[in-house]
């Protein structure tokens, strides 16, 4: 893997999770200052997830000269291995189950598509 390559990567993580961070912190500032309700909770974070990844995967493979799939699905991979390290430090009855294992599957998906459209979009 060639270093800028791997910055890309990188960066294209960090942007997911900036995207991520950003969006959580709108969810709980309408729940926290609004009559909104949590109930709608699983919904922003699978939505928000899949978002971050496929950019995530987009700016991964943007920089590429082929395979930008794969490119993506690695973004997509880094970005959901995170996730689930900081899940379980921070959730005591964090387990890996079905859904953990769906979230890991669409996230590594996402990413691949967002890959997809990185490298053919990139100079258009």
């Amino acid at each position: 893997m060639e270093l800028r390559q791997f910055k890309m990567l990188v960066t294209g993580v960090l942007v997911g999770y900036a995207i991520t961070v950003i969006i959580f912190l709108g969810y709980s500032m309408l729940i926290t200052y609004t009559s909104m309700s949590e109930k709608n909770m699983p919904i922003v974070v699978a939505v928000t997830t899949l978002l971050s990844v496929i950019v995530a995967g987009f700016d991964a493979a943007h920089g590429a000269e082929h395979r930008g799939w794969l490119w993506g699905m690695g973004a997509g991979l880094v970005y959901v291995i995170i996730l689930a390290v900081i899940m379980m430090v921070a959730l005591k009855g964090f387990a890996f189950d079905s859904q953990t294992l769906t979230v890991i599957i669409l996230s590594v998906a996402g990413g691949g598509l967002g890959g997809v459209l990185g490298i053919n979009l990139k100079g258009k």
